[in-house]
């Protein structure tokens, strides 16, 4: 392959401040993602720690292979939501290998309002099964949990992606041959008790779990019988007399240790489809992505100075290069993995939108995974586009990209606006990850568009209102504001729009681990033709 080329000069004072203003959102995110590993905060970790119980993010350092990566999902989850009291939703979970096997681990964080499940932490367990589930990734649940937040009901239990939604994933999966395993750690109460007691074999630590299906006061209420959670449903009651659970143990460390034999007990195949090559780093720097992105989304970006700092000797075969100019086609290796990569370079048109459903098909046919690359305002508008036929090529392109049969890897690197977002594998696409840089944007349209075209109806309307012109300007001022808060990256992620906020220094080390967990599915694609666009 053709190595790529660069044009950009580190030592230019545009390079330095765009480099510097980059490192102002570096700094804010790494902020944020303290707050997310703050959990309930200093008093209710060192609570925590009295009661002889191991902070959730160090209960997956020990369950971990030593030495080895754990891929956190959506540690932001709840940024900005319910007075920054909900750090990363109240459970963490991520991808980490264990006895040699990858595993999605879910794990409860008690000291973030009992472990209870809220909307987002409903929404972020089911993400997590669900990625488990597409990869067939042995689930291990750290249960330490207060179920369901009974003050939003009609959050979190009632609908198919709700509280029940998570135990109907892991009772398919169980079916389908995916081990699930769990250590429990805590009270695990009503709903919370499911998540043990639906799984294929889990552990206990004795004076600490407790597994009831109603806890002492609803035992009170319903047949006024006074009893502690341990003589109601303790590790020692459920190992040694119920049957329930089927290990006990006598603290924490034990129960990691036995988790972590459990899973070497498996066997578990992880045949790996793909096509592996030793790795080599890209002849260009990743960390000079900061000084040629920059925070300015207007400034236009050529995705091939990206693509050549997170690729495998900066080495990159490029399709079409010479037509259909806003889109950047390809084939390279990220990590030794072999995958497509289809990056924006500004507006969609039909040429580029035929481009890159070729390309999609042409990787369908190979059997590579593709990587899109977002930064778009979306597909192109106008007479002279629809008398072109930007809707019937739109399509093209989100047919193909809807129905290949290869994973894909989605990261936004700027703005991912409108129809754009869907046709470039959007979070509604179901790709396989979705991340975003902390200068990206997504919404329905950009602060500019957006609120002028909602100026335009309010001044038709104008007559009926009697708006003076310095109303109509201040209500065009909370439109951008709306607009720009509501595509803000961190408004997103604490809604779980995406899998993480990552630096995009990281990126390339962030889809390898991607790859190479895709790369582990089961082989069900079919050989088709390619048809040219």
């Amino acid at each position: 392959m053709a190595g790529l080329e660069t044009a950009v000069d580190p030592a230019s004072n545009a390079f330095r401040e765009r480099a510097r203003a980059y490192d102002t959102l570096i700094d804010d995110l790494g902020n944020k993602l303290v707050w997310a590993r703050a959990g309930g905060g200093a008093a209710m970790m060192a609570r925590h720690r009295d009661r002889d119980k191991i902070p959730v993010r160090e209960r997956i350092d020990l369950l971990i292979d030593p030495g080895t990566g754990f891929l956190e999902l959506t540690p932001l989850a709840g940024w900005g939501l319910y007075d920054g009291d909900l750090a990363a939703a109240g459970i963490v979970t991520g991808i980490g290998c264990v006895r040699g096997t990858s595993c999605m681990i879910i794990a409860n964080d008690a000291t973030v309002k009992g472990g209870s499940f809220y909307r987002e932490t409903v929404k972020k367990h089911i993400r997590a099964q669900d990625i488990a589930a597409q990869n067939r990734l042995p689930c291990l649940y750290l249960v330490d949990c207060g179920g369901a937040n009974l003050n939003q009901m009609e959050e979190v239990f009632y609908d198919e992606n709700h509280f029940g939604g998570t135990f109907h994933r892991q009772c398919r999966m169980s079916a389908s041959g995916i081990p699930q395993l769990a250590a429990v750690f805590g009270e695990c109460t009503a709903g919370g008790a499911y998540i043990p007691a639906l799984c294929d074999e889990f552990i206990m630590v004795e004076g600490a779990a407790s597994i009831h299906l109603g806890g002492p006061q609803i035992v009170k209420a319903a047949i006024s019988e006074v009893i502690d959670r341990h003589e109601l449903g303790g590790a020692a009651l459920h190992a040694r007399q119920s049957g329930v659970a089927d290990h006990i143990v006598p603290d924490e460390y034990a129960a990691i240790g036995r988790l972590r034999d459990i899973v070497g007990s498996l066997a578990y195949a992880q045949p790996f489809v793909g096509n592996r090559l030793p790795a080599i780093l890209p002849v260009h720097d990743a960390d000079e992505i900061p000084g040629i992105v920059g925070t300015d989304l207007k400034e236009p970006v050529d995705p091939r100075e990206i693509i050549a700092r997170i690729v495998d000797a900066s080495d990159f075969h490029e399709f079409k290069p010479e037509w259909g100019a806003t889109v950047v086609c390809g084939t390279a290796r990220i990590d030794g993995f072999v995958a497509g990569i289809i990056a924006n370079h500004g507006v969609l048109f039909s040429e580029a939108c035929l481009k890159a459903a070729h390309f999609i098909e042409l990787c369908d046919q190979r059997g590579h995974p593709i990587i899109f690359l977002q930064n778009t305002t979306g597909f192109m508008v106008g007479r002279e586009a629809e008398l072109g036929g930007i809707a019937k090529h739109s399509a093209k392109l989100v047919y193909a990209m809807a129905n290949t049969s290869v994973p894909r890897l989605t990261v936004v690197t700027g703005g991912s606006y409108g129809a754009g977002n869907y046709g470039m594998s959007g979070r509604g696409f179901r790709p396989h990850f979705m991340f975003m840089w902390p200068n990206a944007r997504l919404g329905g349209m950009a602060p500019d568009v957006g609120a002028g075209v909602l100026m335009d109806l309010r001044r038709a309307s104008v007559s009926r209102t009697s708006a003076t012109e310095e109303e109509l300007a201040a209500y065009e001022a909370e439109l951008r504001q709306m607009f720009a808060d509501k595509s803000d990256p961190y408004f997103c992620t604490a809604r779980l729009f995406d899998d993480g906020i990552i630096d995009p220094r990281d990126t390339r080390r962030v889809l390898g681990l991607c790859l190479a967990v895709v790369g582990m599915r089961p082989e069900i694609r079919a050989p088709r033709p390619v048809y040219r666009m």
